[in-house]
């Protein structure tokens, strides 16, 4: 599936028409641009309500018509042309047309499937997953994370790695021209660029895996949320096998299996705040180091 990236900074519904349109966005960055519309006329619509009218008079001046029914035609036909007439023409506006006007307003501020060569792609994929699986989660819905910056800093952090990746995919193609047919000068002198381009890349990489720990972190939060929440539904249903075992006789089996849920619904109480706390640590991780003032 094409994926276009976009500044999280986009209005969220040019966003979105942004990746419902990704090759149409791809066909107006080669130059392509979607012919002028031409507006209908609307002449032929007001002359078909003007001789409506004269009609209308002619049958009423003939004595066929009621004045009252004759003046309400009337009004009808004034508010209909100054419908016509005032109506904004920017409703007959194409996708082609909607797509193009704002892919120049926001232009930088997307990028397309081309921008990114295969390594990067790569990378840009692990961090959208990374980012979605976070986003999409329970305990995150449930705010047991710090789901307010959350939705804030994990799509900047998306973009900015994406931005990042389509520069360093931009510079391996150009340092893959330079090189030619690898003479042993153009390869000596460009040694030194590959060592940047290699060290930018991994700082990348680094940014991704710590995006990635982060999801790990709270996938492991949502396992021990859902398997909470499973084992809190059982506690609130033991009075009912409580009392069952006590109609039946068979209380004194109660005591140990329920002593040993409730051990198991702290044991995972505890499994539950661990991994939050395991995710805040690694979503601080995000923001880098601390300020000196705070350590």
């Amino acid at each position: 599936m094409q994926y276009v990236a976009v500044d999280p900074e986009v209005p969220a519904e040019i966003a979105e028409l942004f990746r419902r349109n990704v090759s149409l966005l791809s066909r107006i960055r080669a130059g392509w641009t979607p012919e002028p519309e031409v507006a209908p006329s609307r002449l032929p619509q007001i002359g078909g309500a003007v001789a409506a009218i004269v009609l209308a008079s002619s049958v009423f001046l003939a004595g066929g018509m009621h004045i009252s029914v004759f003046i309400t035609a009337l009004l009808l036909f004034v508010v209909f042309i100054g419908h016509v007439v005032t109506r904004d023409p920017l409703e007959t506006e194409s996708t082609e047309q909607d797509v193009h006007r704002n892919a120049r307003w926001y232009e930088g501020r997307y990028l397309l499937p081309e921008d990114f060569d295969a390594p990067a792609e790569e990378l840009r994929e692990r961090t959208r997953r990374a980012v979605d699986h976070v986003l999409r989660s329970q305990v995150n819905a449930a705010g047991m994370l710090d789901d307010a910056r959350n939705s804030l800093m994990l799509p900047a952090q998306e973009w900015e790695i994406a931005r990042l990746l389509a520069k360093l995919s931009a510079l391996r193609g150009e340092h893959r021209d330079l090189a030619g047919d690898g003479a042993p000068e153009v390869a000596a002198a460009m040694e030194p660029l590959e060592r940047a381009l290699a060290a930018s890349e991994a700082a990348v990489v680094a940014r991704v895996e710590a995006l990635e720990r982060y999801a790990a972190h709270v996938a492991e939060a949502e396992r021990a949320f859902l398997a909470h929440q499973r084992i809190e539904l059982l506690r609130s249903r033991l009075p009912r096998y409580e009392e069952l075992l006590a109609e039946t006789g068979a209380d004194a089996f109660a005591v140990p299996e329920i002593d040993h849920l409730a051990r198991d619904a702290g044991q995972l109480e505890q499994a539950l705040r661990a991994s939050i706390r395991s995710a805040h640590e690694a979503f601080r991780y995000l923001d880098g180091p601390p300020p000196e003032g705070d350590k």
